[in-house]
């Protein structure tokens, strides 16, 4: 196995503390190479993810957020499960004051879906 392979295989959401308890801020994360497969067919899906969230005691550390979202590569999952998923990962990892992920999955059959979940108000 490949250590990027592992990396993968490994992946956990890491908390990190904020820099800025203080005061609000708005924190904008874009994934655009996100890929699973679907459960029916095997075909994979290609999407870009969208996180927005405000912080309260922690923020997300980058490097474990792409290892988690490439741990998807190889999953029969569905984009609502996915984009589901996704977001009750990073709620139960960093418990933001407010979330939004966005699942904006590429067309396949003509067909384009976006999905999106969230909790609080986002500015």
């Amino acid at each position: 196995m490949k250590y990027g392979q592992e990396a993968i295989r490994e992946a956990r959401l890491e908390p990190w503390p904020n820099p800025s308890p203080e005061r609000d801020y708005l924190v904008e994360i874009s994934f655009p190479e996100f890929t699973c497969l679907c459960p029916r067919s095997g075909y994979p899906d290609f999407a870009v993810i969208r996180i927005k969230y405000v912080p309260d005691e922690f923020i997300v550390e980058l490097k474990s957020l792409k290892l988690y979202l490439n741990s998807f590569r190889n999953k029969h999952i569905s984009h609502e499960e996915s984009t589901n998923r996704i977001f009750a990962d990073i709620q139960g990892a960093i418990r933001p004051k407010s979330l939004e992920v966005v699942g904006d999955f590429h067309p396949r059959g003509n067909v384009h879906t976006v999905i999106t979940v969230k909790q609080g108000e986002i500015s």
